[in-house]
């Protein structure tokens, strides 16, 4: 079983994957993390390669951890690859929504190459929410809520709903 979480950058997926996989008994699966652990900071693939060198990076990634049981958090962008979009039809996917307000406070560590301001973060989500829409299984905010609810109501609609 695999149980993928989707998102805008800063919609909490890593945070709230290290709470889920417990919950469920699954291991987490942080892509972008691993692409960190064998490649460097995503920062840097990007300035010194090129985005379309790290979507190939993400998208191998993306692949392998998607033939595991897991929770697999993917990167904001992951699921723009359509061979991605098409290998998520056999998960249980949930959509993290956030708020811009409640992003504020989280996109300041400069990891996220694509989000340089509050402006570019909303046109991007505006882009993206759509296809994020359309993948979805189940969708939760993570704006105010503490993530160890959250957690608990993802868990009880896995459980009940594979």
């Amino acid at each position: 079983m695999s149980v993928v979480l989707i998102g805008a950058p800063a919609a909490g997926k890593t945070r709230l994957g290290k709470r889920l996989a417990p919950r469920l008994g699954l291991e987490l699966i942080d892509t972008d993390r691993l692409i960190v652990a064998e490649h460097g900071p995503i920062v840097e693939i990007f300035q010194r390669h090129g985005e379309p060198h790290f979507r190939a990076i993400e998208r191998a990634t993306v692949a392998e951890a998607l033939t595991r049981d897991a929770v697999v958090s993917l990167g904001g962008g992951a699921v723009l690859d359509a061979d991605t979009q098409r290998d998520l039809a056999g998960a249980s996917v949930i959509l993290l929504t956030v708020t811009a307000e409640a992003v504020k406070a989280r996109i300041g560590n400069g990891k996220r190459p694509l989000v340089t301001s509050m402006e570019v973060w909303q046109s991007l989500v505006d882009k993206r929410t759509p296809l994020y829409t359309s993948l979805a299984d189940f969708t939760i905010d993570t704006s105010t809520r503490p993530l160890d609810d959250i957690a608990d109501d993802i868990a009880r609609w896995v459980k009940e709903n594979s």
